[in-house]
Order: C-alpha cells, then structure tokens, then sequence
C-alpha cells in the first residue's frame, strides 16, 4: 500500500478542497482533475479513497456531521437543561461558520444537481440530532418546558437555528441586528417559545455563552489541524 493511501489527511485534504470549489465556484469547478492539481498528487487518490466523484461528496456530507457531533460531544450535561440546549445551539452555529464550504454541501445548496442523498445519507445527518432531542426531553422533564414531544421540540431548534445560519452565512444579518445580536435574542426566545418562563431562559443564555468558550472553543484549539 502506497503512503497516500495510508495516509488519512491525504483524504481530508481532498474533502476540504472539493467542498471549497464547489462553494466558491459551483459545480462546473469540480472535476478530479482539478482536486488532484489542487491537492498536488495524481487523480488516482479520488478513486483510490472514495470510488470516484460521487464517493466524494458523499464524504464531504459525513466529515462535515461528524465535525457538528464533535462539537456536541464537548458540551457537557448539566444540571440546566435549558443551557445545555442553548450550548448545543451555539455549537451548531459554530461548526457551521468554522465549516462554511462543508455546511453548503451537507444541506444541499452547492451540491451538484446531479448528486442527491440517498436516505441512508439523510439518515447518517440526523443522528447528530440526538444529543438535541435528548436535551429537549430533559427541559420537559425538569419543567422548563411545556410538556411535548421532545422529538418534536429538537426539531423546532434545528429548523429556527439552521435559518439564522443561512441568513449570517448569506451576510444578510447586518448592523442595526448583526449576527451575534439576532442570535443572543433568537436563543431566548426559542427557549421562552418552548415554554420557559423570560427571566431563567436569559439566565441560561447567558451562561451558555460563558460555558461555549470554556467546553468548546479551548478545548478544540490544541487539536485543530490546518489541511
């Protein structure tokens, strides 16, 4: 077996600049060819990692749930449930603006139209969605929430805090509400909606934004490698 093969950040390398170009220069960009003259190796690897294009992008989706899943796993389980789901949220956020080009391919808008997920893709990208529903079942469980289905809830908080990164990715949120500002608000009102009452909703909030540089950003930058 070849080095390039064995190696895995040879892989990684190739995931990063296919999601890269896809973003930045839409499908057209996206060719072996142009992945192997920007990874500086032959086509080979391409086929040799992942069985060709469509191998690729399916990779892209993958590394980019389980960047998302890392980040979850670093946010602990404390006893404010309410918290804990808005450190999940700004962990998701998170990954999303430290992953831009992946972020795009993982919910299909610089996907190639020729490419779609199969359901067992979907499948493998929802399963980073139990450390939310979890949570949600825990915010019922104390009282913080209204009763519901917890299932249900986690869905609510994925769909309201995807669209606020579409918008901030987009640079649609600006200045008299930039992003920071929209989230912080849109944070508590998720909460207050689930049925928490104002004032320890804020409470919570806002120590989650202190929890969110002591469990995930310090924690992660030891181990952060350039590609």
């Amino acid at each position: 077996m070849s080095p390039r093969k064995a190696d895995p950040q040879a892989r990684l390398l190739m995931v990063e600049i296919a999601a890269r170009l896809l973003a930045e220069e839409g499908p057209r960009a996206l060719s072996a060819r142009r992945i192997a003259t920007e990874a500086g190796s032959s086509t080979m690897p391409v086929y040799t990692h992942f069985g060709g294009m469509s191998g690729l992008l399916r990779e892209i989706v993958h590394e980019g749930f389980a960047r998302m899943q890392r980040y979850f796993d670093m946010a602990r389980t404390t006893d404010d449930p309410v918290a804990d789901m808005a450190l999940l949220g700004r962990a998701y956020r998170h990954n999303a603006l430290a992953n831009p080009h992946l972020y795009a391919v993982m919910f299909g808008s610089s996907s190639p139209a020729a490419f779609s997920l199969s359901e067992e893709d979907r499948q493998h990208g929802r399963y980073t969605l139990v450390p939310v529903i979890e949570c949600a079942a825990r915010c019922i469980g104390s009282g913080r929430f209204q009763a519901a289905d917890a299932e249900l809830v986690a869905h609510q908080m994925w769909a309201a805090t995807h669209g606020l990164v579409i918008l901030e990715l987009g640079g649609y949120l600006v200045p008299p509400y930039p992003p920071q500002e929209c989230f912080e608000a849109q944070l508590v009102s998720l909460m207050t909606g689930a049925g928490d009452a104002p004032g320890p909703a804020a409470r919570s909030v806002r120590l989650s934004r202190r929890r969110f540089e002591e469990e995930l950003i310090r924690p992660a930058e030891p181990s952060r490698q350039a590609v």
